[in-house]
């Protein structure tokens, strides 16, 4: 594996962003940061606050902000949230500043993971398969095109696709 270097994980709300990122900087020995969790970290609020009081427009600029001054530190596997890849300017972090991993997996699946989530703001409606499916259709040509590899997490838990990225980056010669 490459010292030094950032792994960025990327994906649809609810995929395993998180729980893979904390599996993954623990066999790596690298720092983990969850971008939200940080966000709110710093800014004493949850997100679900600063969407009401900023809006998503304040907060993707919050996101911004953070994005590149994490990225900008190395040897960080850093779990990203599903709108990062929204703006042009974190696009372009992404792909400069690290390795990106896109997981990826089925609207129903995603469905299954979330349905009784009350924290993200996006899902807080009366039809979330509906609002599920549109993020995907919508942001998955974003992750696609920052994605150095793409892994279908599918119904696997979390350490069996910890272990299949290790496995795959390791086959990119990380």
């Amino acid at each position: 594996m490459t010292p030094g270097r950032n792994i960025f994980l990327v994906g649809p709300m609810g995929v395993g962003k998180t729980t893979i990122g904390r599996l993954l900087a623990a066999k790596l020995h690298k720092r983990f940061v969850d971008l939200d969790e940080e966000i709110e970290r710093r800014c004493g609020a949850d997100i679900p606050w600063i969407f009401d009081v900023e809006g998503e427009k304040g907060f993707r600029r919050r996101e911004s902000d953070l994005l590149a001054e994490l990225a900008a530190d190395g040897d960080l596997v850093l779990s990203t949230g599903g709108g990062v890849v929204l703006r042009d300017e974190n696009r372009h972090v992404l792909r400069e500043r690290g390795f990106v991993v896109f997981l990826n997996a089925s609207t129903e699946q995603l469905y299954r993971r979330t349905r009784r989530d009350k924290r993200r703001p996006l899902l807080q409606v009366e039809d979330r398969r509906a609002v599920i499916d549109r993020l995907r259709r919508e942001r998955e040509p974003l992750f696609r095109e920052v994605a150095d590899l793409v892994l279908e997490v599918g119904g696997q838990n979390s350490q069996r696709a910890t272990a299949e990225l290790l496995e795959k980056l390791s086959d990119t010669g990380f």
